[in-house]
């Protein structure tokens, strides 16, 4: 009897114990874990799998390994402030699906790896501000599509690229103050965002520049676009390099579906084209076949090209209209002056020929 019951308990007691962390307090109501200011070193361990809030700011914690989190699949909200966090694993967030707001203020971050947030898909709430992040790598954007406030503010950026930017398609605010930024051609990306994004009611705070010289403590979106002027040879190049760029990504996405651009038919399958988001380790993570394609950008950039082409030809026709109406009115009036001093001439041979008549009619008269 009792070894029955033994074997009955056994695999409870071997069960791993889901209890509060003894350094935390849990609300089992919300289904919240505060760890706030507990003086902890690393991630808590034995979590409740069914944690959805995990407070974790104003601890020690260094750096998070791999799969950190893998105990709590179902966390929406995740807060890491006021650490001292210097590295992350690439796959630190991986089964994160359902990860809503992600806070990293104020920690020593230099630097994100590029496929950090490719395993979630719901992140609305990012905040990166008060660390050291100087750039974010292109290939990051693509976990961004859904972020609707991103906080910037307080690192190291001098200036964003466009292609980034571009990912944010539900950003309704982004804090930006607090970077040495550079106002010189290469930030001329992020000012044309900048109006786009202001235009459709977004909200920022403020892109001071701090060079060059000229510039430092200067607004951006307060820069007039005559001080860019230099920089149009470079937007040209950057408007084609951009079409270049997208008609590259349409090639490889074809390839990816199995879309042959030569219509022979034939499937062409790349190595680890199967493993989905996270799988295959290719050099070119936005090629993946679940990302949306972005021909729209290709079609406004051959639009721009195409109507700035019709407006210099209307242009130049009516340049040219005005120089043959001009030379047709000159030539006319020519015309007109030649057969008015022409008629004059003839009338005053008229004239003087008549005045000699009247001279010799009396002399004739008196002879007689």
């Amino acid at each position: 009897m009792r070894v029955a019951v033994i074997w009955t308990l056994l695999p409870l007691l071997l069960t791993p114990s889901h209890a509060c962390p003894k350094q935390c307090t849990c609300n089992s109501n919300t289904k919240a874990v505060d760890c706030r200011g507990r003086g902890l070193y690393e991630i808590p361990k034995n979590l409740h799998p069914d944690t959805q809030e995990l407070y974790l700011q104003d601890n020690h914690i260094r750096g998070l390994g791999s799969m950190a989190f893998r105990d709590i699949p179902l966390v929406r909200i995740l807060d890491l402030s006021n650490n001292s966090i210097s590295t992350i694993s690439q796959t630190a967030l991986l089964g994160l699906r359902t990860l809503q707001r992600l806070t990293l203020s104020n920690n020593n971050l230099r630097e994100l790896e590029k496929r950090l947030l490719g395993p979630v898909r719901s992140l609305s709430h990012l905040d990166l501000s008060h660390n050291s992040l100087g750039s974010l790598p292109s290939a990051i954007g693509e976990g961004l599509r859904n972020v609707s406030h991103l906080g910037l503010a307080h690192n190291r950026f001098s200036r964003l690229e466009r292609s980034l930017l571009d990912n944010l398609e539900h950003i309704d605010s982004i804090t930006l103050r607090g970077n040495p930024w550079r106002c010189d051609c290469q930030l001329i990306g992020l000012k044309l965002w900048l109006e786009t994004y202001l235009f459709k009611g977004g909200g920022i705070d403020e892109v001071l520049c701090t060079q060059p010289d000229d510039m430092k403590n200067r607004d951006l979106q307060k820069i007039p676009y005559q001080i860019f002027h230099s920089c149009m040879t470079t937007s040209y190049h950057y408007l084609f390099a951009n079409i270049h760029h997208l008609e590259t990504d349409r090639l490889h996405r074809g390839h990816a579906h199995g879309n042959h651009p030569s219509g022979s038919g034939h499937t062409h399958h790349s190595a680890g084209g199967d493993g989905g988001g996270g799988g295959g380790g290719g050099s070119l993570p936005e090629c993946e076949p679940k990302q949306r394609q972005r021909p729209v950008n290709l079609r406004h950039a051959i639009a721009t090209v195409i109507i700035t082409g019709v407006v210099c030809g209307i242009v130049c026709l009516m340049m040219l209209a005005a120089a043959v109406y001009g030379c047709a009115y000159a030539a006319i009036m020519a015309k007109y002056q030649r057969e008015l001093k022409k008629n004059e001439e003839l009338a005053a041979a008229q004239g003087a020929g008549h005045a000699s008549a009247d001279e010799k009619e009396p002399l004739e008269n008196a002879i007689a």
